[in-house]
């Protein structure tokens, strides 16, 4: 799970707060890796050390945890869409964007 979290974190917006146990968990997993830069509190019973954290905020992604991005496998593909104003621009001649075959031509 940590890795899929890994990659949800990274296609959102940070600072980013995740309030379920197991994701609470899991960026404690991920924090004690090294992997993320993130606040998660002590637990509920400081004394005991025992219970859960009621929230964690991840605040950015270290080097080591965009390496693990880089080589861990996708379970799926993920695509950057282009916004639809750029796409007109990349088609025109005037652009000084060219299609490798028909540089050429």
């Amino acid at each position: 799970m940590t890795t899929e979290l890994l990659r949800r974190i990274a296609r959102s917006r940070l600072p980013l707060t995740l309030s379920s146990r197991e994701e609470v968990e899991a960026v404690r997993q991920l924090r004690k890796q090294g992997l993320v830069l993130a606040l998660v509190p002590a637990p509920s019973d400081p004394v005991n050390l025992s219970g859960t954290a009621t929230a964690a905020q991840v605040l950015a992604i270290t080097p080591e945890g965009l390496d693990r991005l880089a080589s861990a496998p996708a379970s799926q593909p993920h695509r950057m869409a282009l916004p639809p104003r750029w796409i007109p621009w990349l088609r025109t001649e005037g652009s000084g964007y060219r299609h490798q075959a028909s540089a050429r031509a």
